[in-house]
């Protein structure tokens, strides 16, 4: 399966490089520009480019990871500032992801035969989208991706909530169309055409959204929660959406961290506290020192979790350097602990979209809800489980995390399952272990509250608060203005810094 994985990607490398946009609008108009490739094709390039968020975007709003240098190009969410460097162009509307998926779609409108692969189209086409509300709010959605079939190349932006109620529409109607008599889903790099598992990540991704609700529409979230967990979601991870790669083709998240100046990032003082708290044995996977900040690729970093130490929230090197526990200056940058870049930061590790561990912990706090039947122990040490066991897949021969080290971290004082705290806990590690999805742990991070980060005081731009989303692409206010400008008065933006304020629907205060 690797290797057919291994040559669809490099296929897809090809497609990507061959298909860079030199200009949109000959692009959409070009009729040989996409009618002539296989949807299957078309589907293993739309998985390999979903974005679900970057290291410098939503990886620094919800504390995993810090910028400690202040320098203009790179003053974004560490610094409480809106910086178009960190505000991507995400959901593709003159090209990329959503404009092969709709086009792809639209090819196979009428093609019996293909209804397996345009159900798994559809479910992943929710997920974009999912990911571009948490995101941004409202974004174009109806009227995206459509400039080729329609000549529309100013697509009108969708009211958030709306997006959400018709993906739930569609990811029902697309589950329930997944049929197991038909041909298998093909250019799947997910699941090898299982139709099964494509059948039980559409409920997880149910669930997910269902979740969403639980402060704005408690009523809403059990009807949607309940539906999804009696529909069948992901129960081991072998049922894991994670893409993986290799010396063909790279994770290109992790491409910048390791190459580009990496002296200039460091893990949060939050995540590393929260491994020295619980002992958490994944912590040697994610953090490292190295003897020279700025050379982290020449051998491994030391892991050894007394010796991290996180850089501080709301300060940048400068100010950091003033405060007692500053650790000193290292070769070229700072004593920080860093990203191991041969674990979880290599330009190998896979790349996990949902998990079963997401889906046990989300099932954990339903079940605390009484929103569905369970037990909520059981879920939230089997979403731990879950959790440690996706670090067996990364590289850098560490190995797997083994069952009495599972055991000691879930019996730990600081872990252990109580009914009295049990949304604390359950949130809590599911912030930990999303540190792979950092959309994922931001989101759920607003839905909840938890873990109880303290606000980026750096400046007082954000009188306070939290950065809630990431503004849209300045790029917008010139190529389609209207739209652009008819938004953000819909979700009450009015200057710079209530752009990143402002929130979506479901984030309720």
């Amino acid at each position: 399966m690797k290797t057919i994985k291994s040559i669809i990607i490099s296929c897809c490398a090809i497609l990507v490089f061959a298909g860079c946009d030199k200009g949109f609008e000959e692009l959409n108009t070009n009729p040989y520009a996409i009618n002539g490739l296989d949807p299957e094709f078309i589907f293993a390039n739309t998985i390999q480019g979903l974005d679900f968020g970057s290291w410098e975007g939503e990886a620094t709003i919800v504390q995993y990871f810090q910028n400690a240098y202040d320098l203009g190009a790179t003053s974004g969410f560490q610094f409480n500032e809106n910086n178009n460097n960190f505000n991507q162009m995400r959901w593709g509307t003159y090209g990329g992801e959503v404009k092969n998926l709709v086009q792809a779609l639209e090819l196979m409108d009428n093609d019996p035969s293909t209804l397996n692969l345009r159900s798994a189209m559809r479910l992943w086409k929710a997920l974009i989208f999912m990911n571009l509300v948490d995101t941004h709010g409202d974004v174009p959605y109806s009227e995206a991706g459509r400039a080729y079939l329609d000549g529309n190349f100013t697509p009108s932006y969708d009211n958030d909530t709306a997006i959400y109620d018709d993906l739930y529409a569609e990811i029902k109607d697309a589950v329930a169309k997944l049929n197991n008599s038909n041909p298998p889903v093909v250019g799947d790099l997910i699941y090898g055409g299982d139709v099964a598992k494509w059948r039980k990540f559409g409920n997880s991704l149910l669930l997910r959204l269902g979740m969403r609700y639980s402060k704005l529409n408690a009523t809403k979230a059990t009807s949607i929660v309940s539906e999804a967990f009696a529909g069948g979601v992901m129960q081991t991870n072998d049922d894991d959406a994670v893409l993986f790669y290799n010396e063909f083709y790279s994770n290109g998240m992790n491409n910048g961290i390791s190459s580009n100046n990496p002296r200039f990032y460091y893990l949060s003082e939050p995540l590393i506290d929260q491994y020295q708290l619980t002992e958490d044995p994944r912590s040697p996977y994610v953090a490292g020192k190295y003897p020279d900040p700025n050379i982290v690729l020449q051998s491994p970093p030391d892991t050894t979790l007394s010796e991290q130490q996180g850089f501080p929230v709301g300060h940048s090197d400068v100010t950091a350097a003033a405060l007692p526990d500053f650790p000193g200056l290292k070769g070229g940058g700072l004593d920080y602990s860093q990203l191991n870049s041969f674990a979880l930061t290599s330009v190998q590790a896979p790349r996990f979209f949902l998990t079963n561990s997401q889906t046990k912990l989300l099932l954990a706090e339903a079940a605390f809800r009484g929103w569905i039947t369970g037990n909520a122990q059981a879920l939230y040490e089997a979403g731990i489980r879950a959790s440690m066991d996706q670090y067996a897949l990364y590289p850098g021969g560490y190995g797997a995390i083994s069952t009495s080290a599972q055991d000691d971290y879930i019996a730990g004082t600081a872990v252990v399952y109580n009914a009295t705290d049990a949304l604390r806990l359950i949130n809590t590690e599911y912030w930990v272990s999303n540190i792979n999805n950092p959309l994922e742990g931001w989101s759920n991070f607003r839905r909840t509250g938890w873990p109880a980060l303290s606000p980026n005081m750096f400046n007082n731009n954000l009188n306070g608060g939290f950065v809630r989303r990431v503004p849209y692409p300045t790029q917008e206010s010139g190529s389609n203005p209207e739209a652009y400008a008819a938004a953000r008065t819909a979700m009450g933006i009015t200057g710079n810094y209530d752009s990143l304020t402002a929130r979506v629907f479901w984030d309720v205060p």
